[in-house]
């Protein structure tokens, strides 16, 4: 019993550990009101349509490589940035998956653009995000309106995609 007990006390102690880390790597990210980086990212045209020159996901959707970010932001729309490195973490493809449903729903109102560390890493230091998934909403003025660590659900990001629509800022 005492045995099981150590165990259960280890394993608190290590939640409670890594919700901390969570919360520095948060806060270390790109903020929201901040102005999203003007940068070059890879698209699928940079690779030559090759999918795996771009992202390290199982049935990657070409509508999320085909803006690199700095034209995303001309574009006038919002857009919807998502790093994330199936590659190497189960809880991003879920992810990839939750955000296809989003651009079927959303796509022809946004931009959605998926970046992997392996692909991309430029963009991971210029968001000052560690670690993955990671989602941040970009209004239409290129300023962060929404930034979530972690996993998110498809009702947690379809509300925030609405609000920025609907006030006027997507």
């Amino acid at each position: 019993m005492p045995k099981l007990m150590l165990k259960v006390l280890g394993l608190v102690a290590l939640a409670s550990w890594l919700s901390g880390c969570m919360d520095t790597f948060s806060s270390s990210a790109l903020k929201v009101g901040s102005k999203a980086p003007v940068i070059k990212t890879k698209t699928l045209a940079d690779v030559g349509g090759d999918f795996s020159r771009i992202t390290s996901y199982r049935y990657p959707d070409e509508r999320m490589y085909q803006y690199s970010l700095d034209e995303a932001l001309l574009s006038g729309k919002p857009i919807l940035m998502e790093f994330a490195t199936p590659g190497h973490c189960t809880v991003c493809d879920v992810q990839l998956q939750t955000l296809k449903g989003m651009l079927a729903k959303y796509g022809s109102d946004m931009i959605f653009l998926h970046m992997d560390q392996y692909q991309n890493p430029g963009a991971f230091k210029a968001f000052r995000v560690q670690g993955d998934p990671w989602t941040f909403l970009i209004d239409r003025n290129g300023v962060v309106k929404f930034k979530r660590p972690g996993r998110i659900l498809y009702n947690e990001i379809d509300g925030a995609i609405a609000r920025v629509l609907e006030n006027g800022l997507g």
